[in-house]
């Protein structure tokens, strides 16, 4: 990333990675809930349809490249990885729209509206997809590594954020409060500039401990927090 002409520091690599980073995330949790709807007999409806999946462009590391791939992500019309023309990757995920109650077009469309790709080789783009690509993001074995990866990233947001009045709270200083306030499931957690999500993630991790649960997702529709529109922290808090 630091080869490419197009980004100017920290501040212009974290949004590329962030974003990326999200799309590879959610793919992994559209392909684990689709299993999941299998198993139960139920209709699955993926919040991105082809050929705008990760799976259909990012997955193959000899997939698009260079000018073709530039032109799939940026552009509002463009030759897609299908062979057909249509709206271009960003064109396509910032006009998604929610039905039935499902607010996840609607998240991925709020995301996207403000992203935009400042490589301009897309050759070292697909570099990039092809390192994340590695990681996946619902595997247990790797959650050691997704935990210094979101750390690393605080860090160097933070670091980079210092001359714009930027703060990011240090990871022992989140623990400490957590632990001081000691929350418990059933109770409602406020964190009115909660950045990257540091104060209300943190707590998930002693949440399985005081109720045998395994999953701190079964605790996510307790959480409320308020939220700036920063989107580099807006994605990584997603």
């Amino acid at each position: 990333m630091r080869k490419d002409k197009g980004l100017n520091g920290d501040l212009d690599r974290l949004p590329l990675l962030t974003w990326i980073m999200f799309l590879k995330f959610l793919d992994d949790l559209e392909l684990q809930r689709e299993d999941e709807a299998k198993l139960a007999g139920s209709k699955f409806k993926a919040a991105i349809e082809k050929p705008y999946r990760w799976r259909d462009w990012g997955a193959n590391p000899q997939g698009i490249t260079g000018d073709e791939l530039l032109a799939f992500i940026n552009q509002d019309e463009c030759t897609r990885p299908d062979g057909k023309k249509g709206p271009g990757l960003f064109a396509y995920l910032r006009k998604l729209s929610s039905s039935n109650g499902d607010n996840r077009r609607e998240v991925i469309a709020t995301v996207f509206r403000g992203v935009d790709n400042r490589m301009r080789s897309g050759y070292l783009l697909r570099d990039v997809i092809n390192k994340l690509n590695g990681i996946h993001f619902t595997s247990s074995q790797e959650l050691h590594t997704l935990g210094a990866l979101y750390e690393s990233m605080l860090r160097e947001m933070r670091d980079a954020a210092g001359d714009s009045g930027e703060f990011y709270t240090p990871r022992p200083v989140v623990r400490f409060m957590v632990e001081v306030t000691d929350p418990s499931l059933g109770e409602t957690m406020l964190d009115p500039a909660a950045g990257t999500g540091g104060f209300l993630v943190e707590p998930t991790t002693t949440f399985p401990s005081k109720s045998n649960r395994s999953r701190p997702q079964a605790v996510a529709g307790k959480i409320y927090l308020g939220l700036r529109t920063q989107i580099p922290s807006y994605l990584l808090c997603r």
